[in-house]
């Protein structure tokens, strides 16, 4: 038995060298671990002393996730795609949020789903049930996930039930109903916040820190694409059906253009001029449109080219035209995958370079976001607000593309003047 342990110990490394002496084993004194491998605890968290040179890029801080009973309990409501496919799973990589509670008017996709996730029935609930959330203090924030035209009802709903809302993008079909539900929660006295997961995902926060640093200049302009094709039969989707989406393809996907614009940025377009399209006889478009061209001037002068559309094959990309480089972004707006090419003259030599950064879940971010806010009582960085501006600059792009005129919008000074702080993680 000993033989096998020294064995053992001797692949390991050697805590025991089994150098016979006078036919003795003798063990080594080894030294002990130095600060660099044990590192600290410093408020709570542990961290490390940097150990790469400095021709190499630094790791990130090790993770440091609340204890469970200290993070901030959400209800899903609504179990369609987005939630199934993106928003539970993103609950496994949140440090500050968890998943307590399930709304959905599906009994048997709610009691599958709940098993999934190991919600107990009593946490589950259909719409009809929804005030009942009321009196579950496990729940301290709804996440709002339906179809646009009922955002709304539900953000009201919960902010009389006393709860703290995240409601996805768009805001609501209108920026009359964005109002009412801002003051809504305002009221109640309980945070709302947009889920924009672009402005928490790390290549568009660098894109963003790129114009506001000026490190490569002004920024001139930019090219905006966010386009992916229907199906034939797609006009049976809510999406195509105006009362539940409020509009078609702008609102849908062309909204990722109208805010990362104004994100990346930090300013508000001052005009916008724009242009529309739907097939003739297409029972997809009866209702609402397949394509939108815009182009948004902002107060710099900088000019965002943007072309949204329902026919076009998928294509997410944008590229920022800098006074001294290029930013190509072919990824920008999708749920993974981002990239980031900076083209520039370095030494005389046009150099095309890639920008690697460590990925992030923009959903757990976003979700966590949430949850900090309401732990530390702070303004969401994408509050109500934020989606208001947003229904605001698109009710003027509709107006352009029907008047075919270009639509002034105010002038605000500033940077961020509808945005809360930025993400402390």
């Amino acid at each position: 038995m000993t033989d096998a342990i020294d064995r053992r110990l001797m692949l390991m490394g050697g805590a025991v060298a089994g150098l016979a002496l006078g036919g003795k084993a003798v063990a080594q004194r080894l030294p002990p671990p130095s600060a660099v491998d044990t590192g600290r605890v410093e408020g709570g968290k542990v961290a490390f002393p940097e150990w790469r040179g400095e021709a190499d890029p630094k790791s990130a801080p090790p993770p440091a996730p609340l204890p469970p009973e200290k993070r901030v309990g959400f209800a899903v409501v609504a179990l369609g795609r987005l939630t199934l496919e993106e928003l539970l799973p993103a609950f496994a990589e949140c440090k500050s949020a968890k998943l307590v509670a399930l709304v959905s008017g599906s009994p048997d996709k709610l009691r599958t789903v709940a098993a999934q996730y190991g919600i107990a029935p009593d946490q589950c609930y259909d719409y009809a049930g929804f005030d009942r959330l009321r009196d579950n203090p496990a729940v301290q924030a709804v996440y709002i996930v339906l179809p646009n035209g009922m955002h709304r009802e539900y953000v009201e709903r919960a902010a009389r039930a006393g709860k703290h809302v995240l409601c996805e993008k768009p805001m609501a079909n209108s920026s009359a109903e964005a109002r009412s539900m801002i003051a809504a929660c305002a009221k109640a006295n309980v945070k709302l916040m947009i889920a924009y997961r672009i402005q928490y995902e790390p290549y568009n926060q660098r894109a963003r820190r790129f114009v506001q640093e000026g490190t490569f200049g002004r920024l001139v302009g930019a090219t905006m694409t966010n386009t992916q094709t229907v199906a034939p039969d797609g006009a049976q989707q809510w999406r195509h059906k105006k009362a539940l989406a409020g509009g078609g393809t702008l609102p849908d996907i062309g909204l990722y253009l109208v805010n990362t614009a104004r994100f990346l940025t930090g300013q508000e377009p001052v005009e916008v001029f724009a242009r529309q399209y739907s097939p003739p006889g297409d029972p997809r478009y009866a209702e609402v449109e397949e394509t939108v061209a815009f182009t948004m001037r902002f107060p710099s002068e900088f000019m965002a080219q943007c072309l949204t559309s329902y026919g076009a094959r998928d294509d997410k990309a944008q590229v920022l035209n800098f006074a001294r480089a290029t930013v190509q972004m072919p990824s920008a707006y999708r749920y993974r995958g981002q990239e980031l090419y900076v083209a520039q003259n370095m030494g005389g030599a046009d150099v095309r370079q890639q920008v690697n950064i460590p990925p992030k879940n923009q959903f757990a971010a976003e979700i966590d976001h949430m949850a900090d806010c309401i732990i530390a009582d702070r303004r969401p960085r994408t509050p109500g607000e934020e989606g208001l501006q947003d229904h605001v600059v698109m009710e003027a792009i509709y107006e352009s593309a029907r008047t075919g005129r270009p639509v002034a919008l105010k002038r605000y000074d500033g940077i961020d003047v509808f945005r809360g702080p930025m993400p402390t993680s």
